[in-house]
């Protein structure tokens, strides 16, 4: 039989969507991804944001039509808005046959099995489970890169955010487990390991007493096979001298680094539920650069935050520009029901939000593509992602460059390049958000 899956939302569910497909190529199922000829459709669904909400919702009722009209034989929902809406899911639209929980995606075998037999049932764990099936993954980034969750959940409860209420609290995965993991994903044929989690900083806290990010990416930096360990999802306040050692002492791990910020005024920060001042957040950025020069620096911030005055998008606008980050991504905030921020007073008008979102990519553009033109002259080592149809030119990524956030670079050459390959590579132009380079 065959089954299509569609993943959507984050890298950390995409880690959760190879895990399911592994279990079920391990039962004998083939993979599609024509809707037309699936007998079986799984969707691993986000809810995160309004957007992502939607998205998962015309993708079920999309597929619900291959359901109805008799083409597919199943139809199940699995993810995180599987978790926040359950019992709403099949009462809403009758064709889902099995919704499976966060934490019980390790069932996937038995909600096949039920679905196929008629049955229609909500499929949960406890939300503070860790599920640990021991199938291999089915890799689906094209093999040279590959995701690694490190633990799951969060405690960090900021007021804008549900994550804890349909992931649970933060639980690391046993670090065994993670480099009997890596060392498979490396057997494979992967050669960088793209570190994420709802917070990766606060790895081992509690499964060993202290944060363990530093001794895990040691461990993993011992693997034959790995070339880069990139680290996504850093709370700047759990940034410790000891991660900014291993960082500077081991060649495998990328000088970059994602801190989710989400905003630079002190009062907007409390009200989120933030744990950083914006001189703390400064101080942080300036001990890195200074640790490492050469680092690349990714944030995120939240635009429109209830109550957020002009006043305060001007102060952010102003820190955005002091600091000069090398990658950001500013987001409208999504009021989610069941959050504390949704009842807050003085709702920003989607229009103002919307407004303060462009003034901060607009001024981070001018950022990052100055920062492209500093880059022209530099030797990089990049790694290959392909080709460019229809010309002698290939595209790759740089240690700057995390896969589908960041930019890309092209390289013109006649030499014959694999995916994967990594070469090394003198910039000579740079158009907009990527660069243009030669081999060396």
């Amino acid at each position: 039989m065959k089954i299509l899956f569609i993943s959507l939302g984050c890298d950390k569910n995409l880690v959760d969507t190879e895990v399911m497909l592994g279990m079920l190529a391990s039962r004998g199922y083939e993979m599609t991804n024509d809707e037309q000829e699936a007998d079986i459709i799984v969707i691993n669904t986000c809810c995160f944001i309004h957007d992502a909400k939607e998205e998962s919702i015309q993708n079920i009722l999309e597929m619900a039509e291959y359901k109805k009209n008799g083409s597919a034989k199943a139809l199940i929902v699995t993810g995180c808005m599987a978790e926040r809406y359950r019992q709403e899911i099949l009462d809403e639209i009758p064709e889902v046959d099995e919704v499976l929980g966060t934490t019980a995606y390790d069932r996937i075998l038995d909600a096949v099995d039920a679905a196929l037999a008629g049955q229609h049932e909500v499929m949960t764990a406890d939300l503070d489970a860790l599920p640990l099936p021991e199938t291999k993954r089915l890799v689906t980034t094209g093999g040279h890169f590959a995701y690694l969750k490190i633990a799951e959940g969060c405690d960090k409860h900021c007021t804008y955010c549900i994550i804890p209420r349909i992931r649970g609290n933060f639980r690391s995965v046993p670090m065994e487990r993670l480099l009997k993991e890596a060392q498979d994903l490396a057997e494979q044929g992967v050669k960088e390991l793209i570190l994420v989690a709802q917070e990766t900083t606060l790895y081992g806290k509690d499964l060993y007493g202290e944060k363990s990010l530093p001794k895990l990416l040691r461990e993993l930096c011992k693997i034959s096979g790995i070339r880069w360990i990139r680290i996504l999802y850093c709370y700047p306040e759990e940034i410790t001298d000891e991660l900014i050692q291993v960082m500077k002492e081991e060649p495998k791990i990328c000088h970059y680094l994602d801190l989710p910020i989400q905003h630079a005024n002190d009062t907007i920060l409390k009200r989120m539920g933030r744990r950083t001042s914006k001189q703390e957040l400064i101080d942080i950025v300036q001990k890195l650069r200074k640790e490492i020069p050469d680092i690349c620096l990714r944030t995120t911030l939240i635009t429109g935050f209830p109550g957020e005055t002009q006043e305060q998008h001007e102060e952010v606008m102003e820190f955005i520009d002091t600091l000069e980050f090398d990658r950001l991504g500013a987001f409208t905030y999504s009021p989610e029901e069941d959050t504390p921020a949704a009842t807050f007073e003085d709702q920003i008008d989607e229009e103002v939000k919307e407004n303060r979102q462009a003034d901060i990519m607009e001024l981070q553009q001018e950022i990052a593509f100055d920062k492209a033109e500093d880059m022209i002259g530099r030797e990089v080592l990049v790694m290959i992602e392909g080709k460019v149809a229809d010309e002698n030119a290939y595209v790759g990524r740089t240690y700057r460059d995390a896969p589908n956030v960041d930019g890309l670079i092209f390289i013109n050459t006649d030499v014959e390049l694999i995916s994967g390959d990594f070469a090394k590579v003198k910039v000579t132009g740079a158009l907009d958000y990527d660069l243009i380079g030669e081999l060396m």
